[in-house]
């Protein structure tokens, strides 16, 4: 395992905001385990003069105690000064300190006024000053209320605003060894996703469904909560956020799915799925052909594969795995879990693309569906070409047939290149079981079709 990974374009941001002249505030939002702490400790190496407070949930005074406490250790006259979080703040300030206050939405649930606090300060009082402050939180709503939005205390006042997602594919990839078979690599991915703790939870040398059945399934595995946790934290009714996120992990995608399988009205869905997306929990997906404000065809997933993995398997099913002890993964979980992983793995074709094609300038990737046609990997390009492409998770080799009906689902495609030019389009399979005979002399045969492994997708 690896004790870093990624985030080389935050933590340079960081820098150059401690080494700004000016005073400088930095927000860091995303929910929990994502790496925020460790991201801004990594940022500070080499910087002495960081002040770094951990907030709890404890009353104000005991925090603002405990933040002195702490800033004594690097700034004694701290403890000379008037207890309060402006004169200390300020204090601070004078010396040019950097400033971390970690889960920040502790102190404002304790002191309202902190962000008009700060706000004043960054308005009247830090013109000399060349300190930074770095606002860290794992409640996002609480991050938006405080400097995020409009009419946030904070808003217009922070130099660098940085939302923290899991790590993608291949930086996830680094917290195990070079030799993991690319098959392996995709079914951990699609379990397990970016974010670095879940990553950490995993024994190298275990197979999946020891992981799984150790961390996930079990009652006092390290993540059979996890996402429970997680949602408490941000949401006031979570039931129904429960029951949406259910729905759509078990496959009901559109509004009206998601309406049925809930009992929800239709009508009231959309405050409950733009509170998912706000909380980048949920994404609202059109073709790849249409705008996402006018079309009448979105669907809805789960970002985090492990959220996904959770609410498809685990969420209202803790009885049944209890049960079968030691076996539930192989009786529940591996059966259905090529179909479940087979979703990630058309997300990582859809990446691989621009690496597969390099003559092509693709602009954009995705998925493309109308009524009973369904394409599973689209690429856009600047001139003619338009890539499209099929995708098989599965254990038997991809067929001719799968070629066929992508150049029929292909037929009903609308898009035109630029200029009123004709279309030329270039077909891509993509398989984790190989191909038939038939489909590999079809691929000898055309220039227009390429053939494409699982260790083609991880490596590009």
């Amino acid at each position: 395992m690896v004790d870093f990974v990624n985030r080389t374009e935050e933590l340079s941001r960081l820098r150059e905001l401690y080494d700004s002249a000016d005073a400088e505030l930095a927000v860091i939002f995303g929910r929990r385990r994502l790496g925020k702490t460790a991201l801004v400790t990594r940022s500070l190496d080499g910087y002495d003069d960081a002040v770094v407070y951990q907030a709890r949930q404890k009353t104000s005074s005991l925090q603002l105690q405990q933040f002195i406490d702490v800033a004594a250790e690097t700034y004694p006259g701290v403890t000379r000064l008037r207890e309060d979080w402006e004169t200390v703040l300020g204090y601070l300030a004078d010396q040019d300190a950097i400033v971390v206050l970690d889960e920040f939405p502790y102190l404002v649930e304790q002191d309202e006024s902190l962000p008009s606090v700060l706000q004043a300060m960054f308005d009247h009082e830090f013109d000399d000053s060349s300190a930074t402050f770095v606002l860290v939180g794992s409640s996002i709503s609480m991050m938006e209320e405080a400097a995020l939005l409009g009419n946030s205390p904070l808003y217009g006042r922070s130099s660098l605003k940085m939302d923290i997602r899991q790590l993608p594919f291949e930086a996830a990839m680094q917290f195990f060894d070079d030799d993991v078979p690319a098959d392996d690599q995709v079914f951990t991915w699609g379990v397990f996703g970016g974010v670095p703790y879940y990553l950490e939870e995993i024994v190298p040398n275990a197979s999946l469904g020891d992981n799984v059945q150790r961390t996930i399934l079990s009652r006092h595995g390290s993540l059979h909560d996890e996402p429970d946790y997680v949602l408490r934290m941000e949401l006031t009714e979570p039931t129904r956020y429960f029951s949406i996120l259910e729905a759509i992990a078990g496959g009901n995608t559109s509004r009206n799915e998601i309406a049925g399988a809930t009992g929800i009205e239709y009508n009231q869905l959309s405050k409950y799925l733009d509170r998912l997306s706000r909380l980048r929990l949920v994404d609202q997906h059109v073709p790849i052909t249409e705008r996402k404000e006018r079309s009448k065809r979105s669907r809805y997933r789960i970002r985090d594969p492990f959220f996904r993995f959770w609410f498809r398997f685990v969420y209202g099913s803790a009885d049944r795995y209890d049960e079968l002890g030691d076996d539930a993964y192989e009786v529940l979980v591996e059966p259905e879990l090529a179909d479940f992983v087979s979703h990630s793995f058309e997300e990582l074709c859809c990446s691989a693309l621009r690496t597969l094609y390099p003559d092509h300038t693709i602009t954009d990737t995705g998925q493309w569906w109308y009524n009973d046609h369904e394409v599973d990997v689209v690429g856009l390009t600047t001139g003619e070409t338009l890539i499209v492409g099929e995708c098989k998770f599965q254990q038997s080799p991809l067929g001719y047939d799968a070629l066929s009906k992508l150049e029929g689902h292909v037929d009903e495609l609308r898009w035109t290149p630029d200029g009123g030019r004709d279309r030329v389009e270039r077909y891509a399979l993509f398989s984790r079981s190989g191909f038939t005979q038939s489909v590999e002399e079809a691929a000898d045969e055309r220039d227009d079709l390429r053939l494409f492994t699982v260790e083609d997708v991880v490596d590009a």
